[in-house]
C-alpha cells in the first residue's frame, strides 16, 4: 500500500512541481520561505526517484543530501563560493539547482549529463573527482589561493564519513587545522560509504551522534567561563584546562577540535531550519569549521532506505515495487570470481579476501557470508589494504586483494615497494579492467597494464571468457613464486561451459584460437571477441587470419612471438587498455630487445585521451575498438607486405 501511494506521489509530482519547475539557478532559491524550501526538497526527491528509475544512477546518496544541498545554495553564492563534493556522485541535487534539470533524461548516457561533477558542464562545478577523500585537499588549495589573491569567497567541502577514513582526508584535516584557513567542512554522516563503514573513526562518530549530554554541558560551561573576570592569564588557563577536561570526560577524544577545527553538531541533515541555523553559525566563525550532519542514505524512498548499499548505484528499476530491471544472461565476471574464490577457499584455509570498502562491488558478499573470519574490509584505504596483504603473505597466508582497476592506482607505491620488491605472494583480483560504461573516465580500468607490467616479479593475466577466469584463479592460488594478478572486465561472460575442476595454466603461455596465413591478431580479454568478428569479416573476402589469445600480459610468450616474427606475418595487437605502455608496447619492446626490426606491427587500443561516459559499446566505437576497424587496418597492411616480399618499390 505504501509503495502504491509513493508511485502516485511521483505521478502527481510530474504535474505539480510548483517550485522545482521555476528553479533555473541558485538565485531562484533566495526568496523562498523555510516552508517552501521543505516543499522543494520533496519535489526534488520525487524528481530523482522518477528520473533515475529510467536512467539508473546514484540514487541513495543523492536522496540523502537534498536538504543539505538546498541549504548550501540558499545561504551561499555559487559559483563565487566554491562547493567541493567528495567523489561527486552525490551532486545530482546540485546539478538540479544549477540549471541542469532539463538534461536529466541524458544522465550517464553518451554525450549526456555526467554522473559526477563535471567542470565542462557548469561554472558551478569547480572540482572533479571520481575517487574519494580528495575534497579536503582541494578545499585547502582553493582557500590558500583565495587568500593569496586577497579574495573573500567561501570554500565549502562536503565529505562523507566513509571518505573520511581515507588517509588523504586525514592528511588534509591536519594541514587545514594547522594553517587555520577559513573554510567549512560538512561531514555528511550517513554511516555508509558504499558498503557499511568500518573502523575506529566510524565508531568515534557513532559516539558523537549519541552523546547529547556533551553539547548541553559544553554550552553551560562556556556561559560560566564567560562570567569569569579577566584577572590574569593563570586563571584563564586554568579555566580553559577545566573546559578541556570536561570535554574529554563526556566524549572520548574531541578529534576534530584537536585537529584545529571548530566542531558544530551533530545536526539533523533533513531539517531545513536546523541546517540553515548551523550553517549560518559556521559562516560566522573564523578559521576552519566542521559541521557534522546526520543524514539517511536513500531518504524518502523506502527500498533505498531499507537497502542503501544496493541502491547506492542502481540500474533502472520499477518505482512501485523497487524491482531492479536486469538483463537475463550469463553471470558477470565479478560473480564468477566470487564463486570461484569460495570454491578455492573451501580447499585452502590460507586464502583471505581483502577489499577497500567494495565487498559487494567486488563480488565478495557470498564469500563473507561463508568465511566471515577470512573476509577483511579495510574501508576506503587502498594503500593500507595493499601493505597489509603483503604482511599476510609474508606470514604464509594467501591474500586475495580484490580491487577495481581504477582504485588500485591509489596503492601504486605499496604495490611496488611492499609487495613486488619483497616478491610476496599476493594475488591481485583486478575488477573493472577496461571500459566501465556510465561511470566514465574516472572509473575506466585502462591504465593498470602500463603501471603494473614494468614492476619486477609481477605476473599479469587476463581471461578471454569466464571459464578461463576460473582457470586463472586456480593458477594464481597454486603460484608460489611472487605476486600475481588477474584482471577482468565489468561485463557479463559469454555463457561458455565451465570446467568442473579448473586446471592451472602454464605461466606465460599464449594460445592460438584460429589459424590463418593472412595476418595475425594478438588480443586479450573481451578483445578476443572483437578479433573473432574481424576475422569473420575478412574471411568473407578470402582472407584467413590467425587469432592469438595473449592471456599472459607478463611474462610474454616469447617462443610464440619469435615464431610469429619468423613467419613475418602482419600483426595487430588489440587491447582495451592504454596504447602507451600496454600489451602492444611490450610486444614492440620485446622485438627491439631481440634485435628484430621492420616487422609489420600495429597497436589498436585506447589512445592518449580520456574517454567519457556512455555504454561500453559506444566507448569502444568512439576510439575504434571495433571489428570493422581491425579488419580495415589489417587489409591496409597487405599491399605493403606483398611489395616487400616481391621486392617491388
Amino acid at each position: 500500500m505504501y509503495m502504491g501511494r509513493q508511485l502516485e506521489a511521483v505521478r502527481e509530482s510530474e504535474e505539480s512541481n510548483v517550485l522545482l519547475d521555476h528553479i533555473n539557478g541558485p538565485q531562484d532559491l533566495k526568496g523562498l520561505t523555510t516552508a517552501q524550501l521543505e516543499q522543494l526538497a520533496g519535489e526534488i526527491r520525487q524528481f530523482l526517484i522518477e528520473k533515475l528509475s529510467v536512467t539508473g544512477g546514484h540514487l541513495a546518496p543523492n536522496l540523502g543530501v537534498v536538504e543539505l544541498t538546498i541549504a548550501m545554495h540558499y545561504l551561499f553564492n555559487s559559483p563565487e563560493d566554491k562547493f567541493i563534493f567528495d567523489v561527486g556522485h552525490q551532486s545530482y541535487v546540485h546539478k538540479i539547482l544549477t540549471g541542469r534539470m532539463d538534461r536529466f533524461d541524458t544522465l550517464r548516457k553518451y554525450k549526456g549529463l555526467c554522473g559526477f561533477v563535471k567542470r565542462a558542464e557548469s561554472e558551478h562545478d569547480v572540482w572533479e573527482a571520481g575517487h574519494s577523500s580528495t575534497s579536503l585537499s582541494a578545499a585547502m588549495g582553493m582557500a590558500l589561493a583565495r587568500d593569496l589573491k586577497g579574495e573573500t569567497n567561501r570554500v565549502v567541502a562536503v565529505i562523507g564519513d566513509g571518505a573520511l577514513t581515507g588517509g588523504m582526508a586525514l592528511e588534509a584535516l591536519n594541514h587545514i587545522g594547522h594553517e587555520k584557513k577559513n573554510l567549512i567542512v560538512i561531514l555528511n554522516d550517513n554511516e555508509m560509504s558504499i558498503a557499511p563503514n568500518v573502523g575506529a573513526l566510524h565508531h568515534y562518530l557513532g559516539k558523537i551522534r549519541t552523546d547529547r549530554h556533551y553539547h548541553k554541558a559544553k554550552d553551560e560551561l562556556q556561559q560560566l567561563l564567560n562570567k569569569i573576570p579577566a584577572i590574569g592569564g593563570k586563571l584563564a588557563k586554568t579555566a580553559e584546562r577545566f573546559k578541556d577536561s570536561l570535554k574529554y570526560l563526556l566524549v572520548s577524544g574531541i578529534l576534530f577540535e584537536q585537529f584545529g577545527f571548530t566542531y558544530l553538531g551533530p545536526v539533523d541533515g533533513h531539517d531545513i531550519e536546523q541546517m540553515l541555523d548551523i550553517m549560518r553559525q559556521a559562516d560566522s566563525m573564523p578559521g576552519p569549521v566542521l559541521v557534522h550532519v546526520l543524514t539517511v542514505k536513500g531518504k524518502g524512498y523506502s527500498p533505498a532506505e531499507a537497502d542503501s548499499f544496493k541502491w547506492h548505484g542502481i540500474t533502472p528499476y520499477k518505482i512501485e515495487s523497487g524491482q531492479v530491471v536486469k538483463a537475463v544472461g550469463p553471470p558477470v565476471y565479478t560473480d564468477v570470481f566470487g564463486q570461484m574464490l569460495i570454491e578455492l577457499a573451501e580447499k585452502d584455509e590460507r586464502i583471505i579476501a581483502v577489499t577497500p570498502a567494495m565487498p559487494g562491488g567486488s563480488g565478495l558478499l557470498p564469500f563473507a557470508a561463508r568465511f566471515p573470519n577470512r573476509m577483511i574490509d579495510v574501508g576506503i584505504a587502498e594503500q593500507h589494504a595493499a601493505t597489509m596483504s603483503a604482511a599476510l603473505a609474508m606470514e604464509g597466508m594467501k591474500p586475495v586483494f580484490a580491487v577495481y582497476s581504477t582504485f588500485l592506482q591509489r596503492a601504486y607505491d605499496q604495490v611496488v615497494h611492499d609487495i613486488c620488491r619483497q616478491n610476496l605472494n599476493v594475488i591481485f583480483a583486478i575488477d573493472r579492467a577496461g571500459f566501465v560504461g556510465p561511470d566514465g573516465e574516472t572509473h575506466h580500468g585502462v591504465y593498470d597494464i602500463p603501471f603494473l607490467r614494468h614492476i619486477p616479479n609481477l605476473v599479469i593475466m587476463m581471461p578471454k571468457d569466464e571459464n578461463e577466469l576460473r582457470q586463472m584463479m586456480k593458477t594464481a592460488v597454486e603460484y608460489n613464486d611472487g605476486p600475481i594478478a588477474v584482471r577482468y572486465p565489468r561485463i557479463a561472460g559469454l555463457g561458455v561451459e565451465m570446467d568442473a575442476d579448473p586446471q592451472p595454466l602454464p605461466i606465460g603461455s599464449w594460445e592460438t584460437l584460429r589459424e590463418g596465413d593472412s595476418g595475425v591478431i594478438v588480443a586479450i580479454g573481451p578483445m578476443i571477441q572483437v578479433a573473432e568478428e574481424a576475422a569473420d569479416l575478412l574471411k568473407r573476402e578470402g582472407l584467413n587470419v590467425q587469432i592469438v589469445n595473449a592471456r599472459f600480459i607478463k611474462p610474454l610468450d616469447e617462443q610464440m612471438l619469435l615464431s610469429l616474427a619468423a613467419e613475418g606475418k602482419n600483426m595487430i595487437v588489440l587491447e582495451e587498455g592504454a596504447e602507451l605502455g600496454g600489451l602492444g608496447s611490450s610486444v614492440l619492446e620485446f622485438y627491439s630487445l631481440k634485435g628484430i626490426y621492420g616487422l609489420p606491427v600495429r597497436i589498436i587500443g585506447v589512445p592518449d585521451i580520456f574517454v567519457e561516459h556512455g555504454t561500453i559499446k559506444e566507448q569502444r566505437k568512439e576510439i575504434g575498438l571495433t571489428a570493422d576497424r581491425v579488419a580495415t587496418e589489417l587489409k591496409s597492411m597487405l599491399p605493403r607486405r606483398m611489395k616487400r616480399v616481391t621486392g617491388q618499390q
